[in-house]
Order: C-alpha cells, then structure tokens, then sequence
C-alpha cells in the first residue's frame, strides 16, 4: 500500500493530464504547483484520504491561501484544480462528492491589459537590425504583432509552416486546437529575411524556424529577453514583452475594424462560453478584415 494515499492520488491525476489529456508542460506545471499546496495543507489538517476532504475544508484552505496574499485569480484557478482533480476522482470511485462544488473565489480584480501605441511600435519594427541574430529577431517582433500568437506559438513554429503564397499560418494553440492566421506583409519580409540567414545559424537537421545560439529550437526565455532588450534600445519607457506585442495586436486591429468577432478568432480564445457564437467565422472574412485594418499589413497609398 503507498505510504501516502493522498499523494498516490494525485500523481495519477497528474499522470491522466500529461498522457491522456495532454496538457501543455505549463499548463501541468500549473496543476502541480495547485495540487501540492492543497496536499501539504491536508496534512497539515490530518486528512489522510481525499474522501475525508470536506466543503467546510476547501473554504478554511481557500481562505487560508488569501490570508497569506494569494490573488483572486490565484484562488480561482486552485479551486479548478481542485474540482478537476475530484472529477477524476469521481470517475475513478475514489472520492464520493466534489468538495470544490459551491466554494467561490475572492472576486478578481478586472485589469486592461497594457498596450503599445502604433507609433511606439513603429518605432520599434522599424529600426533597422544590426547583425543576423537581430534579423531573426526583428521577425520574431514582427510575427508576434503581424498575426497575434502566443509566446510558445512562435517558439513552435517551423520550418514551411508559413504559407507566403497564402500569407497565412497554422499554429495549435492552447488545447490543442489550431486557427489560421493571416501573416501581415511586413512579417513576411522580416521572415523572409531571417531565412536568407538562417542556415549560417541553425543545425542541418533543426526544423524549426526560430533557433537560438546553439542551434537549435530558441527558447522562449531568450525570445523576452532578446524582445526587452531591442524595446530598450528604441527608447521604448515600458516592458516590451511578447504578451505585450500580442496585446497591441488586439487593441490596434478592434480599435481599427470594430469587429470583435474576428479579433477573438484570431486571437484563439479558448473560452466556449465566449467564444462559440464566433467559430463559424471563415478564414476569408478574417484575412478581408486582417488586411483592411491591421497597421503593418495596409498597403500604402500611391
């Protein structure tokens, strides 16, 4: 019998996120880091089978998390760990009620994200790179606000996965859902220059499109740092981070088209609830909004 019941519980539940619902590392990260204080705090209590875990239990631990200066937005997402791990537990008759039913979170304070301005950003993408690694970077920029992705997106992207006949790109998103996404005119030329070079920097058998010093596939550190790096150089006040270019990408093509609908297409919201009205959406009507409203992909006046 394992020495540790609670434990045995979870590092299956674990197990069942990592092979059979495949969750990304950060995400499974996340559930570890959640699950393992709710572990250590039971313990703690003395409650040595999740059976025993009571509702009255789950508030006095959420309350607890917030005392010691846990966010709102902390809390929500422990307590769905927590309901997740139960679901499971349900599923496979080791637990006999969810405990997480009815316990809410302390409200989360609701934040605009922070966002360039397009002057900023032309400041920014408009500076001319210096050697070949800033080629690779200025495209990195120029994709992050060209098409909206993600950090680990773009760390994925590979070689010949960006369509310049269609100008446009797959990438699966959280979830393991894929959208396409339309790549701006800039983007394609920053892209275009950086596989001029590519070769002089990556392995022979390195598929990827973005690599870093050694090689291979770059690592999504060096992208921030490598993007905070460039925005200071530019005089730019504020943190440049690639969130932030993601941001501005929204913020620019809603305030330019108006149409909510395609921007939380583009931007792969996995949110049903959100979300649904906008999945028939075709890939054409995005592009015709894409290029009637983004400021990089516009053609200019003759």
């Amino acid at each position: 019998m394992h020495p540790d019941p609670l434990q045995e519980w979870l590092e299956r539940f674990l197990q069942h996120l990592h092979h059979e619902r495949r969750l990304s590392p950060h995400t499974l990260s996340n559930y570890t880091r959640d699950l393992q204080r709710l572990h250590d705090w039971c313990r703690d209590q003395g409650v040595s089978d999740w059976r025993a875990l009571t509702q009255h239990q789950v508030r006095a631990f959420i309350a607890a998390r917030h005392r010691g200066g846990a966010s709102g937005k902390s809390l929500q997402r422990q307590l769905s760990s927590l309901r997740s791990l139960f679901r499971f537990l349900l599923r496979e008759g080791a637990a006999a009620h969810n405990p997480g039913q009815g316990v809410r979170a302390p409200k989360v304070r609701r934040t605009l994200p922070h966002t360039l301005d397009a002057d900023q950003l032309a400041r920014m993408l408009d500076a001319a790179p210096g050697d070949e690694l800033e080629i690779r970077d200025l495209a990195m920029m120029e994709l992050f606000y060209s098409s909206g992705l993600r950090l680990a997106e773009l760390v994925a992207v590979n070689l010949g996965e960006i369509d310049f006949r269609d100008a446009s790109l797959e990438v699966t998103g959280k979830g393991g859902k894929t959208r396409n996404l339309p790549v701006g005119r800039k983007a394609r030329e920053a892209v275009r220059a950086w596989l001029a070079v590519r070769a002089n920097h990556a392995r022979d058998d390195e598929p990827a499109l973005f690599v870093g010093a050694r090689g291979r596939r770059i690592n999504p550190r060096t992208v921030q740092e490598r993007i905070r790096r460039w925005a200071l150089r530019q005089g730019v006040p504020q943190h440049v981070h690639p969130h932030l270019l993601r941001h501005s990408f929204a913020s620019h093509l809603l305030e330019s088209s108006g149409d909510l609908r395609a921007v939380q297409e583009l931007l792969g919201h996995a949110d049903i609830a959100t979300t649904q009205i906008y999945t028939h959406l075709d890939f054409q009507h995005l592009a015709k909004v894409y290029d009637a409203a983004h400021p990089r992909a516009r053609k200019k006046k003759s």
